[in-house]
């Protein structure tokens, strides 16, 4: 695994950040097909070292983008497989008996489990119990594991990419607002479209062949510089105005909560939203290469921030409103404030 390096972040970490990124979107968009906002959002994340929920339908390629962004970045990945009867050492690790083949001696030792790597796939998060769930809600919060009364770190950078099945309902425990707020991004797989599928079927042997000839263009030790780098880029005080616009506007109790959208929603997001908008906007800036995030980068991640963090009431569900819906409504009521010199 990767280890952080200490390397303090300068302004030459973010210098080539822009043609290498466009290298990086143009080597994984060879192997995935498609989904090019979902790309965009997820290297976003990556880059800020924030946890990705990827909710769609199977065969929409989620486990080949994750496993081709691992590979692109040189970092270490493990895909775990949630089930029903998952226990929480499965994902941790656990205390073992093991026999010391030197002085036969028996003795307890920590055999980690598949979450000490840089990028872990949770595939189908919301089919194992809400036991084993909290036990990845410590790695993902805190970056750390305790077992058997120990802490043991988890090497940076760690992301956790988990997948959800939108369609089966049966079997399946739904996250806790809890621990989807530790989600940067919950990103939504569609269909591809007419002309992206026949490339699939048509093409799908040489789409797979693509997968080895990925190679790495960054480290996880520039990824940790590039993290304390992007942290720094400035933003304008009327950027963060907008951020916090948004994100008080999803509570319905708020003054300025749109009417159109105060209606539907029991809950709103709460303020490490605005957090997740501005190191997402000045993330998606730097790798621009632009050096300040405007408001239009809030507004282009706002969905994929505000997605999972909203609790739509029963008035939603008897008008068949979605969220998507909501999140339209919300980006359309409120305006971006007016540039301050």
């Amino acid at each position: 695994m990767t280890r952080d390096d200490g390397g303090m972040p300068t302004i030459a970490d973010l210098d080539s950040l822009a043609t290498r990124y466009a290298q990086l979107k143009e080597q994984v968009r060879r192997v995935v097909v498609g989904q090019h906002e979902t790309v965009e959002h997820l290297l976003v994340a990556v880059f800020c070292q924030g946890h990705t929920l990827i909710i769609g339908v199977p065969g929409l390629a989620k486990t080949m983008l994750v496993r081709t962004l691992a590979s692109s970045l040189a970092l270490e990945f493990r895909r775990i497989q949630f089930t029903p009867d998952m226990m929480p050492s499965d994902i941790l690790g656990a205390e073992l008996i093991q026999t010391d083949p030197v002085t036969n001696q028996r003795r307890m030792q920590f055999v980690p489990g598949p979450v000490f790597a840089n990028i872990v796939l949770a595939d189908e998060i919301n089919r194992t119990p809400p036991k084993t769930q909290a036990a990845l809600l410590e790695a993902m919060a805190e970056r750390q594991v305790s077992v058997g009364g120990v802490t043991r770190p988890l090497d940076p950078p760690f992301i956790v990419v988990a997948t959800q099945n939108p369609i089966e309902q049966e079997g399946t425990y739904p996250l806790p607002e809890a621990q989807l707020d530790r989600f940067m991004f919950a990103l939504k797989m569609d269909y591809p479209t007419v002309q992206e599928e026949r490339y699939i079927v048509g093409q799908s042997e040489e789409i797979s062949a693509r997968t080895a000839e990925v190679r790495p263009l960054f480290d996880g030790h520039e990824l940790v510089r590039l993290r304390r780098a992007i942290g720094r880029v400035p933003v304008s005080e009327h950027v963060v105005e907008y951020a916090v616009s948004l994100a008080r506007a999803t509570r319905p109790d708020d003054a300025s909560c749109p009417a159109s959208v105060s209606k539907y929603i029991a809950w709103g997001a709460g303020p490490r939203t605005g957090q997740a908008l501005i190191l997402g906007a000045r993330c998606l800036a730097a790798l621009e290469g632009q050096p300040t995030p405007g408001a239009e980068h809030v507004m282009r991640i706002a969905p994929a921030v505000l997605r999972h963090r909203l609790v739509l009431n029963y008035t939603a569900s008897a008008e068949r409103v979605g969220t998507e819906e909501v999140l339209a409504r919300l980006l359309k009521s409120v305006g971006q404030p007016a540039y301050k010199s």
